[in-house]
């Protein structure tokens, strides 16, 4: 049981008035205090270690590193954390990625401040937030073995989370140099990392990792023009 003021929150979206907008809410509510506003995924995870908020509010297209791979990555770290995603995606396959993730609910950002309130509430009291026709459509989407395109949903669940990361800055339009940079490692690694994801999704070339990105909801579309 949380009293008032208690509950901690981490607040994840690349829109700085998606940011402004939600601390405004949760200031109204008056039982929250956000400890933390994230621009990317990986500021996400950094900061949700550092800070360890009760609850994580987490976008799904974020640069960098989306909020599903945020996700995988915060949990491993902390089994405990609790991440609601709250996003503008509503379709069956970021459903089932978001739960294949490991988040604690979901909702659309089109929800109410009231309904966003007693979701965070309920995450962070250690239970699932998802509405009825959520749960259903969630059950539906968990019988479906692939994705819109035919691709195999266990494609993405093989690549490791560095793996994932890679291939998300590759699609985004990195070149091997600045994924180096930005992971901190050597062009070497990028090199190897990057072919690995070509093994396991058996692509070969940039354009087809773009189009696989796009198509699993690693990133939006509109993100970058797949160049072959």
């Amino acid at each position: 049981m949380f009293s008032t003021q208690s509950i901690t929150v981490l607040l994840a979206d690349d829109h700085a008035i998606v940011r402004q907008g939600l601390c405004a809410l949760l200031k109204m509510h008056g039982q929250f205090t956000v400890v933390g506003e994230a621009r990317t995924g990986r500021e996400a995870v950094n900061m949700a270690q550092a800070l360890q908020p009760n609850v994580i509010v987490m976008d799904i297209s974020m640069p960098e590193l989306n909020g599903l791979e945020a996700t995988r990555q915060i949990l491993a770290a902390n089994p405990a954390a609790r991440v609601l995603i709250l996003s503008a995606h509503n379709d069956d396959a970021y459903f089932l990625r978001m739960h294949e993730a490991g988040a604690a609910g979901f909702l659309e950002k089109l929800a109410s401040a009231d309904l966003v309130a007693k979701a965070i509430r309920t995450v962070a009291a250690g239970k699932p937030f998802f509405s009825a026709a959520m749960a259903k459509r969630l059950k539906e989407a968990q019988n479906l073995s692939r994705d819109r395109d035919g691709l195999a949903k266990a494609n993405a669940s093989r690549l490791t989370h560095r793996e994932a990361e890679v291939l998300q800055l590759v699609a985004e339009g990195s070149a091997n140099k600045q994924v180096a940079d930005l992971l901190a490692i050597s062009i070497k690694t990028v090199e190897k990392h990057r072919q690995h994801v070509m093994n396991k999704l058996n692509i070969h070339n940039t354009a087809g990792l773009t189009r696989y990105a796009i198509a699993a909801g690693i990133i939006e579309g509109k993100a970058r023009l797949a160049v072959a």
